[in-house]
């Protein structure tokens, strides 16, 4: 009874052991799309609701105050790590790719150009000891306000009071604007 016990407990680490090494990247992929949906599912509708009810000012700031508040929120809970990041950002503070990030942004726009739907987009791989993952956003109708290519001057002057560095505008529907980058420790 008691080498059986052994046997059963030493094939569980075993088990555990080799998981921990070879982790299931089909749930780990949809663990980070839940965190992505979870992440647009709070900054989305704020976004839409500022912009109806009080304009494009108040909807800018949201993004520079909600948007990076939300990544810390959605994360703290969990053993992710969650931001938004962009070839062209606008939040210097917090939307700036590392080296991987970039490489990945810059693939989405090459498959978006070649035809690719960028809802359909996402990528992911294990790099260095940790799961990465990134989602593009695309540029809807609603996007072009802020960061498209004919932009009011108000909106201008409000984007400019908080994003002085601003390189996020000259979008077109569909393209790659940025992306949703997630990182856990494996």
């Amino acid at each position: 009874m008691l080498r059986s016990s052994l046997i059963i407990i030493v094939s569980l680490l075993v088990v555990s052991n080799i998981n921990a090494k070879n982790p299931d990247i089909k749930i780990l992929n949809k663990e980070a799309k839940s965190k992505v949906m979870e992440f647009a599912s709070i900054l989305k509708p704020s976004l839409k609701k500022a912009l109806k009810t009080e304009g494009p000012a108040s909807a800018i700031k949201i993004c520079s105050e909600v948007a990076p508040q939300t990544a810390i929120n959605v994360s703290k809970d969990s053993d992710w790590n969650i931001k938004r990041v962009s070839l062209k950002a606008r939040n210097h503070k917090t939307a700036i790719p590392d080296a991987w990030e970039k490489s990945v942004l810059e693939k989405f726009d090459m498959r978006q150009a070649n035809g690719e739907p960028v809802a359909k987009m996402m990528y992911s791989e294990i790099v260095d000891g940790e799961f990465r993952f990134m989602k593009p956003q695309g540029v809807e109708k609603v996007c072009t306000i802020c960061h498209g290519e004919s932009i009011k001057p108000e909106v201008k002057s409000a984007l400019a009071e908080h994003f002085p560095k601003d390189m996020a505008q000259g979008y077109q529907l569909g393209q790659v604007r940025g992306a949703f980058s997630l990182r856990k420790k494996l």
